[in-house]
């Protein structure tokens, strides 16, 4: 009886190990990111002349990734292809410390740049490097990925629930491996808790102070800026495939991100304002709050495209947060919906299109602006999913219908 309860409890104590130490681990790099990067955003803030050497630096980044970058240069990619096809060694440990250089590095001369790609990034490099230490299975190997990518999207965004489910539908959308789900959880949960024990650094957003009756017009109008939401998606898409082509026509790889650095800068200037580079964190709260010009959501979708395809680092989904949270505001004239309510379901609903992940983006709202507001997230979600396509902005992501084993 004891011979067969032993390989249980090592079985189960290998995978305590290594949630704990995952979690960490990841949570502790969260901090550090979320902080480093208020400082870099702050400095940039103060020393506007700083922008004039974003080409520079992106030349720094290309360079760099391409002399000792490998496999990271694929990104989130590298971890999806990582989860289709388990490897024990495909994903470089330099990953981690690259991406946040590099993301670090963008933000502080003003690249139009997220931060999700980022913490999905070191996520999946610390899990992957912890599995290297066990003899673990394709399946187990799987799972431990997903635990990595769920704490990164957790412990940076403050919303643990959604980080989990999240990185269930980024691999594969309705093929859900019931066995991976309690560690992906327990994972998201731990990670988002340690990072909180180093302080306070998610951002706070305004909260909707009203609560709309569920009605047949209520729904008409969800349905309708669901479907706005959703091209939008396809818009970023789109524009962020328009750039990368022209940029590879261009033969000098390090010639990409000079001429996008200086093309962030013109527009810049043009626009006599930075509310449109690094997270635009301060113009997305506004957008709760009070009217903004309606091209908002117009200029980030072209400097986050033009900042990407140049080669600079970072992710797409503050960015698409922004853009979704401004479009929603700019709709609020035409539709009768409570400001901050068009807001937080643009500001999840773009996302929701570009990620193929409508149920980690309807969570995540909740999280974030309150469960009783669910119905509301939920419809603009799915909606924006369905009229964005099968396509999202990670080309080795594969979707599917839903479907359970």
């Amino acid at each position: 009886m004891m011979k067969s309860v032993t390989p249980l409890l090592r079985l189960f104590s290998t995978w305590l190990l290594l949630i704990f130490a995952i979690s960490v681990s990841i949570g502790s790099l969260s901090a550090m990111f979320l902080y480093a990067l208020d400082k870099v955003t702050l400095l940039r803030e103060a020393h506007l002349r700083i922008i004039y050497i974003l080409p520079f630096a992106g030349m720094f980044i290309v360079w760099w990734y391409h002399r000792h970058g490998e496999n990271a240069q694929k990104g989130n990619n590298l971890l999806l292809e990582e989860y289709y096809y388990p490897t024990s060694s495909s994903i470089p440990w330099k990953m981690a410390p690259m991406v946040i250089f590099a993301t670090l590095i963008t933000h502080l001369f003003g690249g139009s740049a997220g931060r999700e790609g980022t913490a999905v990034q070191y996520g999946g490099t610390v899990a992957a490097r912890f599995s290297a230490f066990f003899p673990l299975g394709k399946q187990a190997r799987r799972i431990l990925l997903l635990c990595g990518i769920a704490a990164g999207f957790s412990s940076l965004f403050g919303t643990p629930w959604a980080g989990a489910i999240f990185a269930i539908e980024m691999v594969q959308l309705g093929k859900i491996r019931w066995r991976g789900v309690l560690p992906i959880f327990v994972t998201a949960l731990v990670s988002n808790g340690v990072c909180n024990l180093y302080g306070d650094f998610h951002t706070h957003y305004p909260p909707i102070d009203e609560l709309p009756s569920l009605s047949f017009s209520t729904i008409s109008y969800l349905l309708l800026v669901g479907t706005l939401f959703g091209l939008t998606a396809i818009l970023f898409r789109y524009t962020t495939e328009v750039f990368s082509t022209q940029f590879e026509k261009i033969k000098q790889p390090l010639l990409r991100p000079f001429i996008g650095g200086l093309l962030v800068i013109f527009v810049i200037y043009l626009l006599q304002t930075t509310k449109h580079i690094g997270l635009g964190i301060p113009t997305i709260i506004d957008a709760f709050q009070q009217p903004l010009p309606p091209t908002d959501f117009l200029i980030k979708i072209g400097l986050t495209a033009l900042t990407l395809s140049a080669g600079f680092k970072g992710g797409e989904v503050t960015p698409l947060f922004f853009i979704g949270a401004t479009l929603g505001n700019a709709l609020a004239p035409f539709v009768p919906l409570p400001l901050a309510l068009l807001a937080a379901a643009g500001f999840v609903s773009v996302f929701a299109g570009c990620t193929k992940t409508p149920i980690a983006c309807t969570v995540m709202a909740m999280e974030l602006f309150g469960w009783q507001y669910g119905i509301f997230f939920l419809i603009t979600c799915f909606i924006s999913f369905v009229v964005s396509g099968k396509r999202g902005i990670y080309s080795a992501q594969r979707v599917r219908n839903f479907r359970f084993l």
